[in-house]
């Protein structure tokens, strides 16, 4: 539940409890309620790991607490599944330390996704997932947008069979970056837009002013593409300034821009 975005019906209340939490931002409080569980629970502890490095990526800060959090589920892990889910999360904490200069740790997030890939089978729940941050590594580290594309490709794929809302939301910006690299404008927007409308829909407000910067920047007509940063300026201050690589492209002072989310 948490973890793909969506809040049917029959998700349990701790999952929906977890995911509106997270998805205002409240990472810490949704690792809270998850903690008890993820004593003695893989999945419970990889989870809360995600949460904890998500909150790294967008804030820039509790990298402690994601490593800690990383080690424990690192040790319950037993399955094949359970490591390579494990794996998959030190990879994207590696990824995020080196994609916001914290400390290069780009080896060792590949090692640690090629790990996770050796790990889960092609069908695994986590498949995609992994397919979406290797490609994240291939166009933010190793810069080629090529294999970026195609891991995407995998991703969305996989996303897509799965019903896996929230990652198709991510696959449709990073693919539409893409294309905007190469001047496809039409495509670009049309990726941007059903980023920003499946975040919308979920209610996925953390990542809903990164949606709209995106969507302006291939937007041709400058009045809609001034509203659209207007939007994201507004929810970027309603949740105190996060994800504060978002700042630069609002005209406020902060870290370098990363195309992290």
């Amino acid at each position: 539940m948490s973890g793909s975005g969506t809040t049917a019906d029959d998700d349990p209340p701790l999952q929906t409890a977890v995911w509106r939490l997270r998805s205002r931002a409240c990472w810490t409080d949704a690792a809270a309620l998850l903690e008890p569980h993820a004593l003695t629970d893989p999945a419970a502890a990889i989870q809360r790991t995600a949460l904890l490095t998500e909150r790294c990526l967008y804030t820039g800060e509790g990298w402690t607490d994601a490593e800690d959090a990383l080690r424990a589920a690192e040790a319950l892990a037993r399955s094949d599944d359970e490591r390579g889910g494990a794996a998959c999360e030190r990879g994207h904490l590696a990824y995020a330390s080196t994609l916001l200069g914290v400390r290069d740790r780009a080896d060792e997030a590949s090692v640690a996704l090629s790990r996770a890939a050796a790990l889960l089978a092609p069908g695994a729940p986590g498949r995609p997932l992994l397919d979406f941050r290797r490609g994240l590594i291939a166009q933010n580290i190793a810069d080629s947008p090529q294999s970026a594309r195609a891991a995407y490709r995998r991703a969305h794929a996989g996303a897509a069979a799965r019903g896996d809302e929230l990652l198709l939301s991510f696959t449709w910006r990073h693919l539409a970056a893409l294309a905007l690299q190469e001047g496809e404008l039409a495509e670009a927007r049309h990726g941007f837009a059903e980023s920003l409308r499946i975040r919308e829909e979920l209610g996925y407000l953390v990542g809903t002013a990164p949606a709209l910067i995106s969507l302006a920047e291939a937007e041709p007509e400058p009045e809609a593409a001034a509203r659209l940063r207007a939007e994201a300026g507004r929810l970027f201050r309603l949740l105190g300034g996060v994800p504060t690589w978002l700042a630069p492209h609002l005209g406020v002072p902060g870290p370098r821009p990363a195309a992290a989310s």
